[in-house]
């Protein structure tokens, strides 16, 4: 029995956010190694710079773009680099994310909330944009959105980014609709507790981190490369008629 393709992202290019460090560059890292050529994003180019050349050091394909998708022009200076090097988008992968403030909803800081707003749902809304029209010129294309399961079961103390990410899951969902006439597919991730920088604030409280492992049925953290299986699958041909999904990888903790 030979091997299956179904996971080969051989001549794929593919657009990673929020790829420097965590979950995006896990994902990065595995989209390179299944034949990508994978666009590392993130607000600062050195540390996109970094995990690019980890992975032509790997034998892999990377660019590094530098691009705050929380500022509109960054978006749309990016897409223009990435038609003129590439001519081309298979993948996105919305990943980047900002939840500055961790505190009770009524004590949000109006600045803080534009923030919010601004990165985590204008910023995936105006990226899928972009690559939805590359894509549309070849007919085909896969957006992944980096949800999480906040967006269905708010997070104590993280009100506005609970609200943001549950808006993640329905423009997963507009998209799914509006897109497929194109052959473009859209799907979410929703990662549970993943021990990242961002998560900091919570796996790094014993407290905190333990009255979260009551909930979760695997009684422990994910690893940031336990959630790039699953962007692969949503990536690749192997999820061709999945489209519109919210997939949980979280321990079990939503079940």
């Amino acid at each position: 029995m030979s091997k299956t393709q179904l996971f080969d992202l051989e001549g794929k290019v593919a657009l990673v956010s929020g790829a420097s460090r965590g979950i995006g560059e896990a994902i990065a890292k595995l989209l390179a190694q299944q034949g990508a050529h994978v666009i590392v994003s993130s607000r600062k180019l050195e540390g996109c710079q970094a995990v690019a050349d980890a992975i032509i050091a790997e034998g892999g394909k990377a660019t590094a773009i530098a691009c705050h998708i929380g500022e509109m022009e960054h978006i749309t200076q990016a897409f223009s680099r990435i038609r003129q090097d590439f001519g081309r988008l298979d993948i996105l992968v919305n990943n980047a994310a900002t939840n500055p403030q961790f505190c009770n909803v009524l004590d949000t800081d109006p600045g803080a909330f534009q923030k919010t707003v601004d990165v985590n749902i204008r910023g995936y809304f105006f990226m899928s944009v972009e690559a939805g029209k590359l894509m549309r010129e070849h007919q085909g294309g896969s957006i992944i959105n980096v949800a999480s399961i906040n967006g269905v079961s708010p997070g104590e103390f993280q009100g506005v980014y609970s609200m943001t990410k549950a808006a993640v899951i329905n423009m997963t969902k507009v998209f799914a609709k509006e897109c497929a006439p194109f052959g473009i597919r859209c799907n979410a991730l929703l990662p549970g507790l993943t021990d990242t920088r961002f998560a900091s604030a919570l796996v790094k409280n014993d407290a905190i981190l333990n009255a979260a492992l009551q909930h979760i049925p695997l009684k422990r953290v994910a690893a940031p490369e336990e959630m790039a299986g699953a962007v692969l699958y949503l990536a690749s041909e192997a999820s061709s008629y999945t489209t519109g999904v919210s997939l949980n990888v979280d321990g079990g903790y939503l079940s």
